[in-house]
């Protein structure tokens, strides 16, 4: 931070210095050094004020605390460890274990797929030997649906995953879950997250899409094999940040761009349920490596039915 935080000081002092060259060509008597003086000037000063503004914006949206505090306490009941660890080995393991198995022990560096050297984003480590055995549960609850830290700080990998769409009954299962975890040792580096200057950039720049603001209690509709309940299950899920808000195909910089979803419309449920169960779609082809079938087909009969029901009924 404090890095970055020196780079834009830099920049800034910069972009003063070269308008205070301005105003010095310009009163220059030799024409031949007030014009070239002032165009030169003018433009290199533009562009570092542009660049400033632009790494402060990303300074602000980085590091400038926000959030409500939220006071919950989990009772971690075994129904709620339960659900929880449903949920944590179908989507939480994609990010925070390095063997897309449980515990999430974290480790992952969620940077390097990113087509840009922006700096490292190293998941943490959520069992009991990680930060987390500090943090309240109503500082999980907060980091889960409003994507900052225990100190209100935006947690950069975290703002692009669909958790805080989750209902408020499956964030406390996973806290429950969290809890209940073994303490595994992962030696990672701290602090976790390690953005560069371009990384700053990129923030300031919103290449990351900044996800909706939730507000009020979310509650889930009945688990089913219904459109509805896998429309629920898509909320939170990240398929749209590689398929595309509509499910119609990605256009996103910083992830990988997956083909639309309608597709799956020539499909038959058994055959979708297969494709995520074996990685090979119904043509006999493989799915890519990027694309996490082996979590998402980790979901039982019933999620699975339930994302194909919903998937076919768009438009």
């Amino acid at each position: 931070m404090f890095t970055n935080i020196f780079i834009w000081l830099v920049l800034a002092a910069i972009a003063v210095l070269l308008a205070w060259l301005v105003t010095r060509a310009w009163r220059s008597p030799r024409w031949y050094v007030k014009w070239p003086g002032m165009i030169l000037c003018g433009l290199l000063c533009l562009v570092f004020v542009l660049v400033s503004v632009v790494a402060l914006n990303g300074l602000y949206r980085l590091y400038w605390p926000r959030g409500d505090t939220i006071q919950i306490t989990v009772e971690g009941t075994p129904e709620q460890v339960q659900r929880g660890q449903y949920l944590a080995n179908a989507f939480c393991v994609a990010c925070h274990s390095q063997t897309g198995e449980l515990p999430l022990t974290g480790g992952v560096n969620m940077a390097k797929d990113v087509p840009m050297p922006i700096g490292s984003m190293i998941s943490a480590n959520l069992t009991s030997a990680g930060p987390l055995q500090n943090w309240t549960d109503g500082e999980i609850f907060r980091t889960l649906r409003q994507s900052v830290d225990r100190n209100g700080r935006i947690l950069p990998t975290m703002s692009t995953v669909y958790s805080r769409f989750m209902s408020d009954e499956d964030i406390k299962a996973i806290i429950a879950y969290l809890r209940s975890q073994p303490a595994v040792e992962n030696p990672i580096q701290d602090p976790p997250t390690q953005l560069n200057f371009l990384g700053v950039l990129v923030t300031g720049l919103g290449i990351v899409p900044k996800l909706p603001d939730v507000t009020g209690e979310i509650i889930a509709p009945p688990k089913e094999p219904s459109a509805k309940y896998g429309e629920y299950l898509i909320s939170f899920q990240d398929c749209k940040a590689c398929h595309g808000p509509d499910l119609t195909g990605g256009n996103n910089q910083l992830t990988p761009n997956g083909p639309t979803l309608r597709m799956v419309k020539g499909w038959t449920q058994e055959q979708f349920i297969t494709a995520l169960r074996t990685g090979v779609n119904p043509d006999g082809r493989q799915l890519i490596d990027l694309m996490p079938w082996k979590i998402y087909g980790r979901m039982d009969d019933t999620d699975l039915a339930a994302l194909y029901k919903y998937v076919v009924s768009l438009e």
